[in-house]
């Protein structure tokens, strides 16, 4: 049985944390390469790391994928040093960046269907659902609600799932309870994200919460 939300909880939800923290205006990066390499760098990080790490890029003049390429893979690790697991993320970084070339790079991807896309982008080493949605959503602007941790902590607490589904059950489910929006998806994740960081800790900050009331985290 497929997962069924309830759409009108889901946009209480968002309506409610759209109150609280208003407009995010995400994902940040000043072109859709740099949300791809922002997307990859930032598994298993806080996102400050990751800003360091996409400075020192932009400060070498290689935020570019045939510069990512053509540097000595320890030059690169330097760079990426910040964001953690630095050689393993480089790995990545750069495999990301070959195959992107080989696609003929974003003009070319963009023509894609988000299905097909979102297919090759799994296929990718190193690239996984998550990873995938973000660089689908933030940086090709298509329809795919982003699962996190923080997704699944908020709403495990306010009663929505268990919190253990597998990942396309949950991210298939938002969607069909919500109305196929890229704004409205790239909004929600967002909001999540910071109400996850300021108050649905995993010990949770309770007060001056607007989900407070009906969820089950508070006084844990």
């Amino acid at each position: 049985m497929p997962l069924k939300l309830p759409q009108r909880r889901l946009i209480s939800v968002f309506d409610r944390l759209l109150q609280q923290h208003g407009p995010q205006h995400w994902w940040p990066g000043e072109t859709p390469f740099e949300v791809m390499i922002g997307a990859i760098l930032t598994q298993n990080t806080a996102w400050t790391n990751v800003e360091r790490a996409i400075a020192n890029l932009k400060q070498a003049g290689c935020l570019e994928p045939q510069c990512l390429l053509d540097t000595p893979f320890e030059q690169v690790a330097d760079w990426l040093r910040p964001s953690g697991y630095f050689n393993i993320k480089t790995r990545r970084v750069r495999d990301y960046c070959a195959w992107y070339l080989e696609q003929g790079g974003y003009p070319r991807l963009r023509r894609r269907r988000t299905h097909t896309l979102r297919q090759a982008l799994l296929a990718v080493h190193g690239i996984g659902p998550e990873t995938a949605d973000d660089i689908l959503l933030y940086a090709f602007n298509r329809p795919v609600f982003v699962i996190d941790a923080y997704t699944r902590r908020l709403f495990a607490r306010l009663g929505l799932i268990a919190g253990d589904e597998p990942y396309d059950t949950l991210r298939l489910a938002v969607e069909a309870s919500l109305p196929t929006d890229v704004q409205l998806y790239n909004e929600y994740h967002a909001l999540i994200v910071n109400h996850a960081k300021d108050h649905c800790k995993p010990k949770p900050r309770c007060d001056n919460c607007r989900l407070r009331r009906g969820c089950g985290g508070v006084g844990e």
